[in-house]
């Protein structure tokens, strides 16, 4: 049997090596996990979330476990964009990763200056526009509950950058098809579903929240079943590629996206526990295309039959 064709079009004219992506939040600048893990193995590093200015995020305790999965409420900790142009992008340049930047801002003003300085530095394959984060009270609200505000962002980017255009959606949102509507039609070019869903834990010995920002995003293994059904429902209500993301730990958790229509699958919280969690995920998925006789990735992409058997 040929070497079986992992290269999958995730849309914007870039094609990636294979579908597995480091997912922002969970991977730093991707520096951090250079000694552990070889990021060229991967079809892209998603680096955590550049602001205009550098943000402090919240005051800890700020990360929870919980029975399946993790809540988090850093707050978009990062640099800044003028010290990530400076010292992080270089390095990751130079070893030929795939790299693509997630950002955000607290105005939609502020997402077009993070975007247009990043559109000017080479080594960028893609630019991630967060609206979805479930801990930025600046925002008034997560954005990407909200079709107007969602399309007002998403517009101000697209003005500002030549590069595929990413918008990461929320799963916080009783239609989020009609969402990604929205960033479809402002000019978003791939729609990357979802972020964490808004949660909270309590300590009962001290009657109080555990996190200090009272809530935060839930990720990890609970999540999955919701956002493949998200997924799902975006693949049919856009015209868009679609990124899965949500509680992927094994092959077969990144090979049901697939399944349902991702193009691609970014593993978060997987990588906190086990650095080496991408490519082990990519030789996974390799060995079950090989053991089905498929040849393409690609061709195995939304081929999920639309009849249940008896």
């Amino acid at each position: 049997m040929a070497e079986i064709d992992l290269r999958v079009d995730v849309g914007g004219g870039l094609v990636l090596a294979n579908p597995v992506i480091a997912a922002s939040g969970t991977f730093g600048y991707g520096v951090e996990y250079a000694g552990v893990t070889d990021l060229r193995v991967l079809g892209a590093v998603v680096v955590k979330g550049i602001s205009r200015k550098p943000s402090a995020g919240h005051p800890p305790p700020r990360l929870v476990e919980t029975p399946a999965g993790m809540l988090n409420a850093i707050g978009l900790q990062n640099i800044g964009v003028e010290r990530f142009l400076a010292e992080k992008l270089p390095w990751l340049r130079e070893r030929g990763i795939t790299v693509v930047v997630n950002c955000w801002g607290n105005t939609v003003e502020e997402y077009g200056d993070v975007v247009a300085a990043l559109d000017a530095a080479p080594g960028i394959a893609a630019l991630e526009v967060n609206i979805s984060s479930p801990n930025k009270r600046e925002w008034g609200g997560i954005i990407a509950t909200d079709t107007k505000r969602t399309a007002e962002v998403v517009a101000v980017a697209r003005a500002k950058t030549r590069r595929p255009l990413w918008v990461k959606l929320s799963p916080n949102v009783s239609d989020i098809a009609e969402v990604a509507r929205a960033a479809q039609d402002a000019g978003a070019d791939t729609l990357c579903v979802a972020n964490t869903y808004l949660g909270m834990a309590v300590d009962l010995r001290r009657r109080q929240p555990v996190l200090s920002n009272v809530t935060g995003g839930l990720s990890g293994p609970a999540i999955k079943p919701l956002n493949l059904r998200a997924v799902y429902q975006v693949v049919h209500s856009t015209k868009l590629p679609v990124i899965g993301i949500g509680g992927i730990s094994s092959g077969n958790d990144a090979l049901e996206y697939l399944l349902v229509g991702a193009c691609a699958v970014q593993v978060g919280t997987a990588n906190l526990y086990d650095p080496g969690a991408g490519p082990k995920i990519l030789r996974q998925i390799k060995k079950f295309l090989e053991a089905e006789g498929i040849d393409h990735v690609q061709d195995f992409v939304g081929s999920l039959k639309s009849e249940v058997s008896s």
